[in-house]
């Protein structure tokens, strides 16, 4: 088999790794966190929006540290494209979905800040230290404030949550060792899938002469946003629909302060210029098209769905072909 179909075959398989690691870690980490006596709304907007982008963070963190800060960067920015474009497009296509009052009026402006603070942040070509703790501490400051909240929340957010991530009393009756194997086994899963899906992914982009910051902007970050894309489906069928957005906006919360946060505490990244000027304005661009999107009666209709996914492929094709 020659090299490049081997290496298409690795990236395959690399995504569907991630993707049943993430899926282990998501759940085995929910039922230990509710077993703990912690709020199922948090634990949705925590612990899973975490868990979705746990394919993310490893791809980000072993491509920066094997030396490959554009394939991190552009993970990350077309992760958070595709989330709201590709994602909650297809989703609101699929099912029209009603949005909480409390994602727009919260997660969405949040979603904003910090996409608007990395263009400071990123200005001088790199993302060191101070700049990751800054993000990361911004993190912990909102989820410390989503926890203080929870008790506020409508009762039916509570039971969709409570539902996803199962009954306190069913989880209290599971024996806690075998949810640690499961977040240890989809933590496995994680790394192994990530790493072949750089090494997959830097070989393409040396064979078709591809910038590797186009090559995380698409492929890889298609392949790590499938997570993502699969519990939306799931929940927008199940017409749960503070989940299924929930989770996206929380994603890419996650995806900038956590997974950028993280990874430049553990090594700088690199910002190319092109990334401040292209890619970073085409994921705000998206972001601040989402609002009016769903502050429309706080709902997400069909037409609307296909409108996010006509403008990623748009910002998409501008950024990879112009």
């Amino acid at each position: 088999m020659s090299p490049l179909l081997v290496n298409i075959a690795l990236l395959v398989a690399g995504v569907g790794v991630l993707y049943i690691g993430a899926e282990w870690l998501v759940r085995g980490s929910s039922r230990l966190a509710t077993s703990l006596g912690i709020s199922p709304i948090v634990v949705g907007l925590t612990v899973v929006s975490f868990g979705t982008s746990a394919p993310e963070l490893v791809v980000a963190l072993i491509a920066a540290l094997n030396d490959n800060p554009d394939l991190a960067m552009g993970n990350v920015m077309g992760s958070n494209l595709a989330n709201i474009g590709l994602i909650l497009g297809i989703t609101a296509i699929v099912r029209p979905m009603d949005v909480a009052a409390r994602v727009v009026g919260r997660e969405i402006p949040v979603m904003l800040a910090l996409t608007v603070l990395l263009f400071p942040l990123a200005a001088d070509g790199q993302l060191e230290f101070l700049e990751g703790l800054a993000l990361f501490t911004i993190l912990v400051f909102y989820l410390a404030f989503v926890n203080s909240e929870a008790g506020g929340e409508d009762s039916a957010v509570e039971l969709t949550f409570e539902g996803f991530a199962e009954s306190k009393e069913r989880v209290a009756d599971r024996l806690a060792w075998t949810d640690v194997v499961l977040v240890a086994l989809g933590s496995a899963g994680l790394v192994l899938g990530g790493t072949g899906i750089v090494s997959s992914a830097e070989f393409l982009a040396v064979e078709f002469g591809i910038p590797d910051v186009i090559v995380g902007l698409t492929i890889v970050a298609i392949g790590t946003s499938l997570p993502e894309l699969a519990t939306a489906l799931v929940a927008a069928i199940r017409g749960e629909a503070d989940i299924a957005v929930g989770n996206i906006i929380g994603s890419n919360i996650f995806n900038i302060a956590a997974i950028l946060g993280i990874t430049s505490m553990v090594t700088p990244i690199g910002v190319h210029a092109e990334v401040v000027t292209r890619e970073l304005p085409a994921v705000l661009i998206l972001s601040i098209l989402l609002w009016p999107v769903t502050r429309s009666g706080l709902r997400v209709h069909r037409v609307e769905g296909a409108i996010l996914v006509a403008a990623y492929f748009a910002l998409t094709g501008w950024l990879v072909f112009f």
